[in-house]
């Protein structure tokens, strides 16, 4: 219908229900993404977090797959190699090479027992990387256990699950390794003689009172952090429609509570990783770590004391792979604290 343009009558043709085809000229569609695809797309775009992935893989590799193609092991003594700094032969295999075979160059030299030291400080990362990585898995499962069932009962539950939590950070880690070695000392010593029950004498019993100090105390950090994840999500409306359909506990916590408390849970246990490692480092340096030959680079740069000024390699060697190993799990935590925290979210 044709309008005056002075006119103030309305065109009708401006209220007719939009087609089909402006709507969707309209709608600007954006592909869903769920939490693990927006996690790691996020993840990608942090440079310094993959740079310390390719550097932990790097790591892996040189942990626990050259030493299985490296032509000496951790403990083969070579005898007239003793001492030698890295890339040096000694004369024997100066003898071997110029008789026309070939000899593996010692990459970082040999120890005071004519091991050779790069080897050594590979295991001791596989060591290290190892009581780190179970050491995160029982602190992870015993925290989030107790941190979840003090968070969700609350109340007089809550108060004396959190007072026992206090109670153990006044510990002293030390005290109680030390005690514990010398406790599980003799009956270790007898378990290790039974069939299937050799491996103690590899890992020696101060690594096991280490692991058992690990799931006594060092727990407790990560039962607060599930704690106070779990007191603001059990308010959530699907906890409250999972106990109008009369869920259990046990299956709230769970299926509901601890799932959406995923991220953190993974954050958590990786910037845990390092410190359980920087924690076996430490007490094996003071002698209290794996038993020998077995290396760890805590005992590595313990015994590389003796001979710092003449042998200086033998301690930045092992420092350097802490440090390297240390940093790299920190920055990837905070890498992907920033990319499953939905707080930081775009």
């Amino acid at each position: 219908m044709p309008k005056n343009k002075i006119s103030l009558q309305l065109n009708v043709e401006d209220f007719l229900p939009a087609s089909d085809a402006e709507k969707e000229s309209l709608t600007v569609m954006r592909k869903s993404v769920g939490f693990w695809k927006d996690g790691i797309r996020r993840l990608k775009k942090n440079k310094i977090a993959m740079v310390s992935i390719f550097v932990i893989l790097l790591v892996f590799i040189l942990s626990f797959v050259i030493p299985q193609l490296y032509p000496y092991s951790y403990e083969q003594q070579i005898r007239g190699s003793e001492n030698l700094a890295p890339m040096q032969y000694s004369q024997k295999e100066l003898q071997t090479i110029e008789a026309g075979e070939s000899v593996f160059p010692h990459v970082l030299g040999t120890d005071s027992l004519g091991r050779d030291y790069a080897v050594r400080v590979m295991m001791g990362s596989r060591v290290s990387l190892t009581v780190g990585l179970v050491a995160s898995c029982i602190i992870l499962l015993i925290g989030s256990l107790y941190g979840s069932i003090a968070g969700f009962f609350g109340g007089w539950v809550d108060m004396i699950m959190m007072r026992i939590v206090d109670m153990i950070y006044t510990v002293p880690d030390i005290l109680i390794i030390v005690l514990l070695s010398v406790a599980f000392d003799q009956p270790l010593k007898a378990l290790s003689q039974q069939p299937g029950f050799q491996w103690i004498q590899v890992i020696g019993v101060n690594l096991i009172s280490i692991f058992v100090v690990f799931a006594l105390l060092y727990w407790v950090g990560m039962a607060r952090i599930v704690r106070s994840q779990i007191l603001i999500l059990k308010e959530q409306e699907y906890v409250t429609a999972a106990r109008a359909l009369g869920a259990s506990s046990g299956h709230i916590i769970r299926k509901h509570l601890l799932t959406n408390c995923i991220g953190t849970l993974i954050v958590t246990t990786t910037l845990q990783i390092p410190s359980s490692i920087f924690t076996e480092s430490f007490l094996s340096f003071l002698g209290l770590g794996v038993a020998a030959p077995m290396p760890s680079l805590g005992s590595l740069a313990s015994a590389a004391l003796n001979g710092l000024q003449s042998y200086p390699h033998r301690l930045f060697a092992p420092a350097i792979m802490i440090s390297v190993i240390i940093l790299s799990f920190n920055l990837l935590g905070d890498g992907l604290r920033d990319a499953f925290d939905p707080k930081l979210k775009d």
